[in-house]
């Protein structure tokens, strides 16, 4: 039995070698062709293009200032605002990372309403369209998306109605032309070759509202300013997001 047995092993082993050679004789096929990778959109690149554009912009704003003082010299107290709507409208150009335009905003007027005898008996409107020279710096491009930062110079026309105040006999309107900046930040989401949907932050300052005199003085709203949450399209003459 024990012979029996050691001739099966031996066969077992003598086959298994026999099957080792014929594989190894048999000629090795080559591995199936892989496909051409599929190209993809690199998660970063540089833009740089340069064209012309146009742009407008729909905002909602809070606007604030730094202090208010009656026609009699004394300060206002209990000052709240209303809240406000800007549009814009500006032409542009670009040049690869480089972005300047002029803007036209207007502002529509929020109210103030303050104290200065009783409770709220101050009231007035203020309004402000600005005209500015903006100059951006694009950040890179990460997915169709373009970060930015921007400042802008200009001016702005203030106008002030509605005046009402305790004892002011003056002109309830006027208006003034004043210095006028602003500060922005946001993204650029190129939604077409020639087409970026602008979300965006802006902070802009257009100065003082001053009302017209009457006998003692002016009804004064000082450093007039706004942060504002925006939303634009800017459109490109020239397909400026292409590789070129």
């Amino acid at each position: 039995m024990s012979r029996l047995r050691e001739f099966a092993a031996a066969a077992g082993f003598a086959a298994l070698c026999a099957a080792s050679a014929r594989a190894a004789d048999v000629p090795q096929l080559p591995p199936p062709p892989i496909g051409a990778p599929i190209e993809k959109r690199p998660v970063y690149r540089e833009d740089f293009s340069t064209g012309w554009y146009l742009r407008g912009d729909l905002g909602y704003a809070w606007p604030n200032i730094s202090s208010a003082t009656a026609s009699t010299g004394s300060g206002l107290n209990a000052s709240t605002l209303g809240k406000q709507y800007d549009v814009g409208f500006g032409v542009g150009i670009k040049s690869r990372w480089f972005r300047s335009d002029v803007t036209i905003d207007y502002a529509s007027p929020f109210n103030y309403t303050g104290s200065l005898a009783t409770s709220g008996d101050t009231t007035a409107k203020i309004q402000a369209t600005s005209v500015l020279l903006n100059a951006y710096a694009d950040l890179g491009t990460w997915y169709r998306l373009t970060p930015y930062i921007g400042v802008g110079v200009g001016a702005a026309n203030v106008r002030l109605t509605s005046v009402s105040q305790p004892g002011f006999t003056g002109p309830t309107s006027a208006n003034r032309w004043n210095l006028a900046w602003a500060a922005m930040a946001g993204v650029g989401w190129t939604v077409a070759p020639n087409l970026v949907i602008d979300f965006g932050y802006r902070f802009r300052s257009v100065g003082d509202a001053k009302s017209a005199g009457d006998a003692v003085g002016n009804l004064t709203f000082k450093n007039i300013t706004a942060n504002e949450v925006r939303v634009g399209l800017r459109w490109s003459f020239d397909d400026l997001y292409s590789d070129r």
